[in-house]
This record gives C-alpha cells, structure tokens and sequence, in this order.
C-alpha cells in the first residue's frame, strides 16, 4: 500500500510537472522535460567525476609506468570518460543529432579556427608526455623561468620556481623553443662558483682551502669530487673556479653556492688569505706657482 501510493503520489507529481509545457511548431517542451535533463545531466557529472576519480587513483597505483607514462595515460583515460559520459547524455535526453549536423558543421568549423591553439597545445602536450623528453618533477629552464615541472597539463606546463611562484608555459613552447632539462637522463648537475684571491698570498694555501670549503656542505657529492681550477690572472686578483657536484638541482643552487663560500670565508679569515678588491692609486704633481701681478696704487 505504501509503495502503490507513492507510485501514484510520483504519477500526479510528473503529470502536473508535463502539464506545463510550451508548445512551437511540432516541437513541445514541459517543465518534466526541463527537470529531466537537469537530473540527467547532474547524475552523468557525479558519475562521471567518481568514474574518472576512481581511474586516475587506479593509474597512479600502479607500478609497471613511469610517471610520464602515467600522466599520459591519465589524459587519455580523462577523455575517454568524457567521451563516453557525453554519448550517454545524449542517448538518455533522446537529442537528434542529425537536426543537428548542419549547425554543429558550422559551430565546428568556428570552434576550429578560435580553439587552434588550444588543440595543438594539446597534441604538444601528448607529444611530450610520449617522448618523455619532459616529465612531471623534471628541473627545466626555459627562457628566463628555472624550475621543476609539476604538472603536464591540457593547455600548458606548470613549472614551479624557487620562488614559490608557478609559471604556466604553453606545451607549443616547449616544442619549438630550445629547453634545458637537468634532469634528462642523469640528475647530476655541476655548480660553478668563481673565487679571486689576492697576488700575495700563498697560492696552494688557497686552494686547498677551496677544496675544503667545496666538501663542506652535505648536498656537494664525493664522486665526482670537487676540483679547483686556476682559471686566469686578473687585473686585481689570481682567478679560481670551483667545480662541484649535487644531485638534487630541483632544491635550487644558490643555497650549496652560498654554503660554500660562507665557509671559504670564514677558512680565508682564519688563514689570512686575502680577498682582493679594486683598487687605485692617485699621485698628486704640485703645479708651478705663477706669479701674480703687483696691484695699481693709484
């Protein structure tokens, strides 16, 4: 009894709800039609998202793919399911697509010709993500933007500096325009620090000084080791270069620089090695006096 009347409570609900309808030539819209579409299409949006959650976490669990092959097989997952999400749509609100064809040709063919960037940013992005020549947690410089790439988007690459800050680069970009990946196929990267000391010091004490400040901080890597080269003779000082090695450039370089020289500064102290600065000498001639003439008394 309890299901036969709301069985016929529903039937007097969705008949009152068709009864407000507005009619145009053959074609007839109610206010059932109207909620119908707006259930369909919020179920097909929930469904859709737990779908394509549920694919994403499956993907990401699994351990056979590298993290490019991930990313790229998440983007064709994700449109996959969109895919299929918009023909059931379609199939359950009962729209004719052919009424539609000369319409969609004409919307098409707009969309094509606003939308052209956006679709070869994507087949860039599919590009990349299949040659791994970039992959998500790669470190890149690009222009003047270094950093480490987060994410391998639909429109672009979101590479994320040491300044916290993210930069959104096109996936075009990163096809045509010549791009540094420290992280290619090895994460080694080498630190160049140029050091000057002055002519009057003991030069090997310097440089063994150097050596010691290059494997001071714990980011530096024993093999390959540090090494000092004796690069030139400057106008002010006797010019070295430390080499060193990290294996970690997605934490920056600036910070091992600044480690090492801190640490040569303190041994270049304690050793009396001194560092040099320009300087100038100024010799002052003393001019001959000219005699003045005598004043007029009169």
């Amino acid at each position: 009894m309890i299901i036969s009347g709301m069985f016929q409570s529903w039937t007097r609900f969705t008949t009152y709800l068709d009864s407000w309808a507005v009619s145009w030539g053959q074609h007839r819209t109610s206010m059932l039609d109207i909620a119908s579409t707006v259930v369909v299409l919020i179920a097909l949006y929930i469904v859709t998202r737990l779908v394509m959650r549920f694919a994403l976490r499956l993907i990401k669990r699994t351990e056979r793919l590298d993290v490019s092959q991930k990313a790229l097989l998440q983007k064709f997952a994700g449109i996959g399911i969109v895919t299929i999400a918009t023909m059931i749509g379609v199939d359950l609100l009962g729209i004719d697509l052919t009424a539609l064809a000369v319409f969609s040709g004409a919307l098409g063919l707009a969309v094509g010709f606003g939308l052209q960037k956006t679709l070869g940013n994507l087949i860039a992005g599919l590009i990349l993500l299949m040659d791994k020549s970039v992959k998500p947690g790669d470190v890149i410089a690009v222009g003047d933007t270094f950093g480490s790439i987060n994410k391998i988007g639909i429109r672009a690459v979101s590479v994320l500096t040491r300044d916290g800050k993210e930069h959104l680069i096109p996936n075009e970009l990163l096809m045509t325009e010549a791009v540094e990946n420290w992280s290619y196929s090895s994460k080694h990267v080498r630190v160049r620090i140029p050091v000057g000391v002055a002519y009057s010091c003991d030069l090997a004490l310097a440089q063994r000084l150097m050596m010691e400040a290059a494997s001071h901080p714990s980011r530096v890597l024993a093999d390959p080791p540090p090494v000092v080269w004796l690069t030139g003779f400057g106008d002010n000082s006797v010019d070295h270069e430390i080499r060193i090695w990290i294996s970690d450039p997605e934490d920056g370089i600036g910070n091992v620089q600044s480690a090492v020289l801190n640490r040569l500064w303190i041994l270049f102290k304690e050793n009396d090695i001194e560092i040099p600065f320009p300087q100038r000498d100024v010799h002052v001639r003393t001019l001959p006096v000219t005699p003045q003439p005598a004043a007029s008394r009169d």
